[in-house]
């Protein structure tokens, strides 16, 4: 069954907002409790000679019960946390319920899942004000939404609705299943939204001047060649190369002068944390002391974050509704962007110099770009339609080195942005976007027969659009792929 997230602001007096805080303080205490007992647990398991044995056997469903057993002797599962934050619930009744206590310990085992099953190299503890969003179960009991009004222990607090928000009125009326509370620091200040998770697909937009409907899709395959900071798409009625997230600005600067500011104010405020070499003291238990200008500095550093993260959702999914109206199947490349992130294992000496390369990678154009985000707001987009963003094999198939009119594989590098196919200029993104758009079904290798047969109309679009990037003005990235 699908979901989706309906978001609405809540209008929360200052003694609310108060109690809120409090809450949420709580349950990160709580969230860390957990965390802390289950880290000491797992501490406790791996040196026991009993897990040493079974950890040395060969791998298998014998190997995996003896595990699973040890986990729950040592209280390494999700039942035996909720089990463990019963007490503090208690303690806390007040102001926390039970199933909001239990979510918590959920949220807390999931993440440390992850390290136990070497998915992570490490877990984190919740510093003040990192935990900013808080959920139960069923919209029965604990946080509840009635009447456009959120109940939460004691609290009563009126939802935002519009009267001509036509979108927000036709998604309240599939069913609840569960109500999270979030919030965003907004200039300084926290602003409490509520989030109703609803069965069900999103209702459709209509366009209020014409009556029709937004987003309509057509049949036909559509190829999407994705990199580090554009997308290539190759589709039966157009062929682009545009830019992930064009209206999203490097901000670098403004970070570092904000951080530069913050960093003075801190030393004169708390000489006594520093040693003499600039360093901080790690004895030193003394509190910090920050001052208003501090604060307002790191207040202005969180602006800027939450502006570009809101203009980067934003521009995905104008992007995505525009591929929806392509087509109905869509293919993409298996791409590894956690692997372009890191920085390479390998030290190298550039020949020229006679200086080290640089081990960076993709990571600064990852985070303004996020193509891992565009990508799966995509697929959910899909998913409300019966449709899904189908990963071709990457390895097998080579788009980006195949020349479909010779069947030959030529491997390039990484600044060669164009292929010669037999004496026709292509550009390399768009023609890998329409050799992923003429795969076969098994995913792994091209139909030869249905690239020769729309091969012209491809040059056409091609050509087009081209042209148009020639005639721009552009900036890079584009700039360098042309």
């Amino acid at each position: 069954m699908s979901n989706f997230i309906l978001t609405l602001k809540l209008k929360t007096q200052p003694y609310q907002g108060d109690i809120l805080d409090k809450r949420f303080n709580i349950l990160r205490q709580m969230y860390n409790a957990c965390l802390g007992h289950l880290l000491k647990q797992y501490k406790e398991m791996i040196n026991t000679e009993e897990y040493k044995y079974i950890v040395n056997q060969g791998k298998g469903s014998t190997r995996n019960k003896q595990l699973q057993e040890l986990n729950n002797k040592y209280g390494l599962t999700e039942y035996s946390l909720h089990r463990y934050i019963k007490p503090m619930q208690h303690h806390f009744k007040e102001n926390i319920d039970s199933f909001t206590a239990q979510k918590i310990a959920t949220r807390c085992f999931n993440a440390f899942k992850k390290y136990m099953f070497h998915e992570a190299e490490k877990v984190n503890f919740k510093k003040y004000g990192e935990l900013n969003s808080v959920e139960g179960k069923s919209n029965k009991t604990g946080i509840r939404f009635k009447d456009n009004i959120l109940y939460w222990n004691g609290l009563e607090i009126p939802v935002i609705i519009k009267k001509n928000d036509i979108y927000a009125q036709e998604a309240l009326k599939n069913k609840i299943k569960y109500c999270r509370i979030k919030r965003e620091i907004i200039k300084g200040k926290y602003h409490y939204y509520l989030q109703l998770v609803l069965e069900g697909v999103p209702p459709l937009k209509i366009n209020k001047k014409t009556g029709e409907i937004k987003g309509r899709t057509t049949n036909g395959k559509v190829g999407i060649d994705i990199g580090t900071q554009t997308i290539a798409i190759s589709s039966d009625y157009e062929v682009k190369l545009l830019e992930l997230a064009p209206e999203v600005v490097n901000i670098d600067k403004e970070i570092r002068r904000l951080q530069r500011y913050m960093d003075r104010s801190k030393r004169v405020n708390n000489p006594n944390k520093y040693n003499k070499d600039g360093t901080i003291k790690k004895s030193n238990k003394d509190k910090w002391h920050f001052s208003k200008r501090y604060m307002k500095g790191k207040y202005n550093r969180l602006e800027l974050y939450r502006k570009q993260r809101e203009i980067r959702k934003q521009n995905h999914c104008k992007l995505a509704n525009y591929l929806i109206t392509l087509g109905d199947e869509f293919y993409v490349e298996d791409m590894n962007f956690k692997g372009l992130q890191k920085r390479a294992k390998e030290t190298t000496v550039n020949e020229k110099t006679g200086k080290y390369n640089s081990k960076k990678r993709f990571g600064k154009s990852l985070a303004n770009k996020a193509p891992s985000m565009f990508l799966a707001i995509l697929s959910n987009k899909l998913k409300y339609q019966n449709n899904q963003l189908i990963k071709v094999n990457t390895k097998e198939l080579k788009a980006s080195q195949f020349n479909h009119l010779n069947c030959e594989y030529n491997k390039k590098k990484l600044s060669q942005r164009w292929n010669d196919l037999n004496g026709i200029k292509v550009q390399r993104d768009l023609y890998s976007a329409f050799l992923i758009q003429h795969v076969n079904d098994d995913l792994k290798t091209i139909n030869i027969e249905l690239c020769n047969k729309n091969f012209n109309r491809f040059l056409e679009f091609h050509n087009k659009e081209v042209e148009r990037l020639i005639s721009c003005e552009l900036k890079p990235p584009l700039k360098n792929v042309i």
